[in-house]
């Protein structure tokens, strides 16, 4: 029988501790010692490469198809305007503050203890639990290096704050550098060929073109450009001039697909920093995704980014707490977020068949 205060209990002790472990991005080594450490110490043989700590069920059965409960364990950096200390976990009114509580902390302890419930009862599927690092900061170091180190994978649940709602299409994102060239000159003569000018037909070209497949989910695919550099100085006509190009994509593109078309409509040249961060969608009639809709969830697109963009299999991001309070100062989950995910968590797995 579930016991779900014991497990909720269980959750909220490892997460305090993790929040009192600072694990900012590509500097998690403390924290994966220690949430190595929690896990054995429960009985559970643990697999670790780099930060990314792993745990694969017992008794697994190669003809059982298999399923990822994935979380990370990174923050970012602290913001501005902290009232309380980021790395002490502090309980008030039934919220945990602290840096990571809500993301994803309260995601990763849940989906754990769901992991210890489940891998104790008899399933039609096998379980792997990964703790991943450098999720923040889409690392190569991250669940994109452990992935081909585990057996394959049928589908991924990724626990980020959703308030338990499935998010079953996220958007990707592609980051372009864009440069002009012209030739250097006096400004106070007609010299030179000015850089700046170069890349005014290009810009108002990404303002206002619209690629024409639309998702009902998720939008049309954004492009904004971000940041713009030219010149040393006023009388000095520049001769280059570089611009960054933030793109979130749709599940109708790839990367690579939009890359295309870009670069057949601007003049200037193009570099992306990245293909890797594709957007990912799952049908809405998936098992997973209707056990969470007979719960009373509401499956939504997710413009932020997470591990998803990284699996090259079916995916769904839901997790405890609210987007909202991601990356904020003063960072908090409610206690009762825990307990319900963990809830669902079992619900939504517990004889699930795929």
């Amino acid at each position: 029988m579930l016991d779900i205060g014991y497990y909720t209990s269980e959750a909220l002790t490892l997460l305090q501790a993790l929040i009192g472990i600072p694990s900012i991005s590509r500097e998690e080594e403390a924290a994966a010692d220690f949430l190595q450490n929690y896990i054995e110490e429960t009985g559970i043989m643990t697999g670790r490469s780099g930060n990314n700590i792993w745990c694969i069920s017992p008794m697994f059965n190669t003809q059982r198809p298999t399923i990822l409960l994935n979380s990370h364990i990174d923050t970012v950096k602290p913001v501005n305007g902290w009232r309380k200390q980021p790395f002490t976990p502090k309980m008030e009114n039934g919220k945990l503050y602290g840096l990571g509580s809500n993301d994803a902390g309260a995601s990763l302890v849940s989906l754990f203890q769901a992991y210890r419930y489940l891998c104790a009862t008899e399933q039609n599927y096998n379980l792997i639990f990964l703790a991943s690092c450098e999720e923040e900061v889409s690392g190569k170091n991250g669940i994109e290096s452990v992935l081909p180190q585990l057996p394959p994978i049928t589908l991924g649940v990724v626990g980020e704050p959703t308030e338990m709602n499935p998010a079953i299409a996220e958007k990707g994102l592609m980051v372009l550098d864009v440069t002009a060239r012209g030739k250097a000159g006096h400004a106070a003569r007609e010299e030179g060929d000015n850089a700046i000018y170069k890349v005014l037909s290009d810009i108002e070209w990404f303002r206002t073109f619209r690629f024409p497949k639309e998702s009902s989910l998720l939008g049309p695919v954004k492009m904004s450009v971000t940041q713009i550099n030219a010149g040393t100085q006023h009388n000095v006509v520049p001769d280059i001039c570089t611009f960054v190009v933030d793109i979130r994509s749709n599940e109708f593109y790839s990367n690579e697909e939009l890359f295309k078309e870009i670069t057949s409509h601007i003049s200037c040249e193009a570099k992306a920093r990245s293909f890797r961060l594709n957007s990912s969608r799952i049908d809405i009639n998936h098992p997973f995704v209707q056990r969470a809709v007979e719960l009373g969830k509401t499956p939504f697109g997710s413009p932020t980014l997470s591990d998803q963009a990284l699996m090259p299999f079916p995916s769904v991001k839901i997790g405890p707490g609210k987007s909202s309070r991601s990356h904020t100062a003063d960072e908090y989950i409610m206690v009762a977020e825990i307990e319900e995910a963990i809830g669902n968590y079992i619900s939504i797995l517990d004889g699930l068949k795929l």
